[in-house]
């Protein structure tokens, strides 16, 4: 009689592109208010914007072979004038929180995927406890604030280090640490 239980199974391989059906565009969502309504209470209700109306939602899938089997990760690019960019909403599940190369994929894919149709200055409002991601993923401090009653950085990524990804629907493979 065994009496130990099992861990859950937890994908070791994930799939970071660009939103491409409405699963994926709605569990995005579902995050995104799951992370910045109910655990952080940034946003009553929904945190969705007008922003959302001409975003990119980009993904991260936790994958079984080549099916997607959980939503996992998701970020939003857009742009604001010709040429320079935005990206916000970065969240990621708490259970997948410790794989720490999904919210740097995610980073990756957003600027990357910017570079390739014409981005010259990709910027973001980052919550200040993910700062120290951002700096090791090449992204300078432009000015401190506070939003939504929160301090964030305003950074700026520095596109040398992020170059064009011209197939985002494809996006990157993402390894958890255990499989690197």
């Amino acid at each position: 009689m065994m009496l130990e239980t099992f861990a859950p199974y937890r994908s070791s391989e994930f799939q970071v592109k660009f939103a491409t059906s409405a699963w994926e565009r709605s569990q995005a969502h579902a995050l995104r208010r799951a992370v910045f309504c109910e655990e952080q209470q940034i946003f009553e209700g929904d945190d969705r914007d007008a922003i959302d109306d001409h975003a990119i939602p980009i993904v991260a899938l936790s994958m079984l072979g080549i099916a997607a089997d959980q939503l996992v990760g998701t970020v939003r690019i857009h742009q604001a004038e010709p040429g320079l960019w935005w990206g916000s909403r970065l969240a990621v599940h708490p259970d997948f929180r410790k794989i720490g190369a999904l919210g740097a994929t995610l980073i990756k894919l957003a600027v990357s995927s910017a570079n390739a149709i014409g981005c010259h200055t990709f910027l973001a409002n980052v919550q200040v406890q993910n700062g120290l991601l951002f700096r090791r993923l090449h992204w300078d401090v432009i000015e401190e604030f506070e939003v939504y009653g929160k301090p964030h950085l305003r950074m700026k990524a520095d596109l040398a280090y992020y170059p064009p990804c011209a197939t985002p629907e494809a996006g990157f493979i993402a390894l958890s640490r255990k499989a690197a």
